[in-house]
């Protein structure tokens, strides 16, 4: 008996809990307000990201903050784990999204309108490299500049991680399926034994992938390559200040646009690889009327 009190105590402290933070455990309602059934909040990741300076700025463009709208910092796995339990029982969400990712293959997802265009348009992932690599270690230069592959490349590999496989064998995978693809990047390259080279990252599941694949091909033309995860602004100034080699992780020209302007000079851009990114708003499909930014609005 006395068990039985404590569970129902617990669990009416749950659901008052709840309760005050204004979060529903109910499916999405298209006829009450948005905002309500969230508490006005958007889930997001890590609060140094090119992603959440853009929404920031969409709250205040879009005057978001006048019905008290907010950006809740979390991670990358946080977002995600969130949004598929929210999608699971058809609840209200709103999170940061951009593709190329995983939850836009598992998920069924849609960006909103941006008719501000606040979060840009299109954007590339780059290749950043420190000064002088190409003379020092111009097989590896080399395999950086011609690294180039597609959103649905990336989402292969995202996916296999994201089922539980370790990146690194992700990775590995991913190589010895598309050996054509990967010749086109080692073409011509000198091998080299054994020299050292540090690659950094966001951990993004896109740039822990491409991360992992180009690391992947550096082995093949005999580098030993070292990777390491970072927050963005970190990642930019470790290959600026040469502590690292170079990273593969550059959204541009918005989500990583503060730090190529900070430490513009300081490094080398070696260009695309991969074309067609998208950042923005997401929701999940079955919210029809919600659209655009601007349906975050209270219906006045």
């Amino acid at each position: 008996m006395l068990k039985k009190l404590i569970t129902t105590a617990v669990l009416a402290m749950l659901i008052f809990t709840l309760a005050a933070c204004g979060t529903t455990l109910a499916p999405y309602d298209a006829k009450k307000d948005l905002g309500e059934q969230i508490n006005y909040t958007i889930t997001g990741i890590d609060a140094g990201a090119g992603i959440m300076l853009a929404t920031q700025n969409a709250i205040k463009d879009y005057h978001l903050d006048d019905d008290n709208w907010q950006l809740q910092t979390s991670s990358t796995a946080a977002m995600t784990s969130t949004l598929q339990k929210a999608m699971k029982d058809k609840r209200p969400i709103v999170v940061t999204g951009w593709t190329p990712h995983w939850m836009f293959t598992k998920f069924d997802l849609k960006f909103l309108d941006d008719p501000k265009n606040v979060f840009g348009n299109a954007e590339n992932i780059h290749t950043i490299v420190r000064k002088g690599l190409k003379e020092e270690k111009p097989s590896a230069y080399k395999v950086l500049d011609n690294f180039f592959w597609t959103a649905e490349d990336m989402s292969e590999v995202m996916l296999e991680v994201n089922d539980g496989v370790d990146p690194e064998e992700a990775a590995k995978k991913w190589i010895k399926n598309n050996p054509e693809k990967v010749a086109k990047w080692t073409d011509g390259v000198e091998k080299v034994d054994g020299d050292e080279i540090k690659l950094t990252y966001v951990a993004w599941d896109s740039e822990i992938a491409s991360t992992n694949v180009v690391a992947e091909a550096l082995k093949q033309v005999g580098y030993k390559p070292t990777i390491q995860a970072m927050e963005i602004q970190p990642m930019w100034a470790s290959v600026a200040t040469d502590a690292a080699d170079g990273m593969v992780a550059a959204w541009l020209p918005n989500t990583s646009g503060i730090y190529y302007k900070d430490y513009k000079g300081k490094f080398e851009d070696l260009g695309p690889n991969l074309k067609g990114a998208k950042i923005g708003l997401a929701v999940p499909k079955y919210m029809t009327n919600i659209n655009s930014i601007e349906d975050l609005k209270i219906s006045k």
